[in-house]
This record gives C-alpha cells, sequence and structure tokens, in this order.
C-alpha cells in the first residue's frame, strides 16, 4: 500500500533538494532518517520531515506495517520563485529569484 506526503512552496531550491533526494532513494525508511540526522545539507532536514510526516500518514492505515516500509518515490517540482532585486552599479539593478520547492515522499511497503 502506497502512502505519499506532500511539502508545498518550501523556501529552498529545488536542484538543491535533489541531492540529498538521490542519496536516500530506494532505501529503508530508518536507515534514510539515519543517513538524514547526519547529513550537512540544509535539505535533509525539510526531507526527514517529510518522511516523517509520511510514515505517520501510513500509521494511521490500519493493514500497513510501519517497519517494512521503504522509499519508493521522491521528487522535487519546482514551485513558484520569489522576485527581489539588488542595487548595481550606475543605478540599475538585478533581478534575484529565490526558489521555491514541492517535495513528494512515496512510501511503500517491501
Amino acid at each position: 500500500m502506497e502512502t505519499r506526503a506532500v511539502a508545498r512552496f518550501v523556501r529552498i531550491s529545488p536542484r538543491k533538494v535533489r541531492l540529498v533526494m538521490d542519496q536516500v532513494r530506494g532505501k529503508k525508511v530508518e536507515e534514510a532518517l539515519n543517513m538524514l540526522s547526519f547529513a550537512p545539507q540544509r535539505g535533509a532536514w525539510v526531507l526527514k520531515k517529510l518522511i516523517n510526516s509520511a510514515v505517520a500518514n501510513a500509521g494511521q492505515n490500519s493493514n500497513t506495517d510501519v517497519d517494512s516500509l521503504y522509499l519508493k518515490r521522491l521528487y522535487a517540482d519546482q514551485g513558484p520563485a520569489l522576485k527581489r532585486w539588488r542595487p548595481r552599479a550606475l543605478g540599475r539593478a538585478t533581478r534575484i529569484l529565490k526558489k521555491t520547492s514541492h517535495l513528494t515522499v512515496i512510501l511503500d511497503e517491501r
């Protein structure tokens, strides 16, 4: 039985989160949470929180064994960008895009 959790409008670039996702994709939940606890990247704590949410969602289902869950699919889609500007020389302005992500975690039983 598949279980999913979604985090939308997370203030981190999808490219940076995908680097962390690639490290834990396909692993058991316990192993992935242990790896994320010691990962130095900023996206690791967001992903850890999302995986814990997916495990809690799976626990609500009565016929799901929480101990046998693994990370079936993880993906980060791009959300809307916050547009800001930075002053530059000679009165110009340069645009800054503060990117957001939509993160999805899908767990399944082995």
